[in-house]
């Protein structure tokens, strides 16, 4: 069967994975479900093809002004950075500095020489960076508010555009081929392994008949250890280098 490309089929290939159907696997099919979820979570927090890095454009409204944040959906896990709100050296009019120095210095770009606009541009990012700072930011991914402190009323009036640069998880209606990831179907595998055990653990030294006993402490402890040598190896082989990200 090709990789799984849906939950179902996912929930399908781990039983496989684990002896179904020759062997009955004594776990409920909403316990499944909440391995696949932990499998899931823990997939978007390390593994480097869990999240996306994107963009998020967003029209201020005055409910936005009134709030001084702006709502993010349940999807972004972290938020990196903000384009420069409305200044005085970014303003979209004529009167702009960056508008100015390019048409000044735009006669000589067919020579190729780029080197004082270069240095123009870097000296008014920096006095950018110290006359007017950015905006600090304040994200918390269970309250999916974005807060930007700032005078809104005065930097980013009804109708302004900001956009935020952040993380977010896959869609997997959309993305499925997540559901086929190598890693992701075998940490599912032992999460709901390790729920077998568990379960059998409660029945431990009960003999059935023809003298068949349950051994639900091997299950677990194998589970157990594959788990934690997954979980050793998403960190170390398959996680994006720590960054600041606020989230």
């Amino acid at each position: 069967m090709a990789n799984p490309s849906s939950r179902t089929q996912l929930k399908e290939y781990c039983l496989r994975r684990l002896g179904a159907p020759v062997v009955e696997i004594n776990v409920d099919d909403d316990q499944v479900d909440d391995r696949i979820d932990d499998a899931l979570a823990f997939y978007r927090d390390y593994h480097y093809d869990g999240t996306e890095r994107t963009y998020l454009k967003h029209q201020v409204t005055q409910t936005d002004i009134d709030n001084g944040y702006i709502s993010a959906d349940d999807t972004v896990t972290g938020v990196i950075n903000i384009f420069p709100i409305g200044t005085g050296l970014q303003a979209n009019n004529l009167f702009n500095l960056r508008y100015q120095i390019t048409l000044n210095e735009v006669h000589d770009w067919a020579g190729e020489k780029l080197q004082n606009y270069v240095s123009s541009m870097e000296r008014i990012a920096m006095l950018e960076e110290i006359l007017v700072g950015k905006q600090p930011l304040r994200y918390n991914r269970h309250t999916d508010k974005i807060h930007i402190d700032m005078d809104w009323s005065l930097r980013a009036p009804v109708g302004t555009y900001i956009i935020i640069e952040c993380y977010k998880v896959l869609d997997t209606s959309t993305n499925t081929s997540v559901w086929g990831d190598w890693w992701l179907r075998q940490y599912t595998t032992a999460l709901i392994k390790r729920q077998w055990g568990e379960n059998l653990k409660k029945f431990e030294g009960m003999q059935l008949p023809g003298g068949v006993t349950f051994n639900g402490q091997t299950i677990w402890q194998e589970a157990t250890e594959e788990i934690q040598k997954l979980e050793e190896e998403v960190q170390k082989n398959f996680s994006m280098p720590a960054m600041d990200m606020i989230g």
